[in-house]
């Protein structure tokens, strides 16, 4: 048992946070591997920040267990954030000083002094790319390189559990998956153990495990590739001039029951072209555009949820 338990880098057990009569996290529970990247997608409303600032040790539960690298944030949260790194959704640098001296400052609230604390900035600085940057103001970085500097002052500890949230939000897909990219090296390189919290597509589909979240609930949880072999096919999705009229008409005329959201029709077959092909057969005057394509993580959301993944309200 106590091998397991030091394989484990945090266990949440049917954990749950209530703000008044509303209960943002109803029973969440899953398990993080060391060294694994796990990611927990939703839209905003999911209950992501909520569980973040949990996992954080910035907010109490209110019910369920959380062990966290063994620890148990409710009794023993000073001795966590020692080994804890936490890169936030929004900026939390000092524009107005430079690179070097937002890590220095970082590093003295964990006791870090001298040379090893230079040595350590630098070094990370220079992983990350951003040695020739370490002398010029924050305010001067384009988005995704200020990322890199918040990476690295999560990093100046060495901490084994680096917990982000919407690390991506702001950033281009070509800075985004660069992120992603150093995430993975400091995995394969130093062994962190790396939760994030997304609504990106993109970055969930770059992580070992992913966990969806729906409404304060773990609706799915596996690996990217598993989750997305649950759709059970190619989906196909049917623009119509009257949706409704058209949905009727495929399931008499075709015997098919295709999902209608946002104003689109979504039907799952193995065979999409042959599909299509039906499909404009029959209602050729009625359909404005057809498109099929493999599935998506998004596929898997609204197949749980009947919705698309997209920005919803308060997490």
């Amino acid at each position: 048992m106590r091998a397991a338990t030091a394989s484990v880098a945090a266990e949440v057990e049917d954990l749950r946070r209530r703000y008044g009569a509303r209960e943002a996290l109803a029973g969440v529970s899953f398990r993080v591997a060391r060294g694994e990247i796990f990611g927990l997608l939703g839209p905003n409303g999911s209950g992501k920040t909520t569980l973040f600032k949990i996992l954080a040790t910035l907010l109490p539960a209110t019910g369920g267990r959380v062990r966290l690298l063994g620890l148990d944030p409710a009794r023993e949260a000073r001795a966590i954030r020692r080994r804890l790194g936490v890169v936030f959704q929004h900026p939390g640098l000092d524009p107005k000083l430079t690179v070097l001296e937002n890590l220095r400052h970082h590093g003295h609230l964990f006791g870090m002094r001298g040379r090893a604390l230079a040595g350590r900035a630098l070094a990370l600085l220079g992983g990350l790319g951003l040695d020739d940057r370490a002398h010029e103001r924050v305010e001067t970085l384009s988005g995704g390189l200020a990322r890199r500097v918040e990476l690295a002052k999560a990093l100046l500890p060495r901490p084994e559990l680096l917990v982000l949230d919407e690390p991506s939000t702001g950033l281009d897909p070509g800075a985004r998956r660069g992120f992603v990219a150093h995430l993975d090296r400091l995995r394969r390189e130093d062994g962190v153990t790396v939760l994030l919290t997304t609504h990106l597509l993109e970055e969930a589909e770059r992580c070992d495990r992913v966990g969806i979240l729906d409404q304060g609930r773990l609706v799915a949880l596996d690996t990217p590739g598993a989750l997305k072999e649950r759709v059970g096919g190619d989906v196909v999705v049917v623009h119509a001039r009257d949706p409704e009229a058209l949905r009727a008409g495929m399931r008499n005329k075709l015997g098919r029951e295709p999902a209608l959201v946002d104003g689109l029709l979504r039907l799952e077959h193995p065979r999409a072209p042959e599909l299509v092909r039906e499909v404009m057969e029959a209602f050729e005057d009625e359909v404005i555009a057809v498109s099929f394509g493999k599935p998506t993580i998004e596929d898997v959301f609204i197949r749980l949820t009947g919705r698309r993944l997209r920005e919803g309200g308060p997490a």
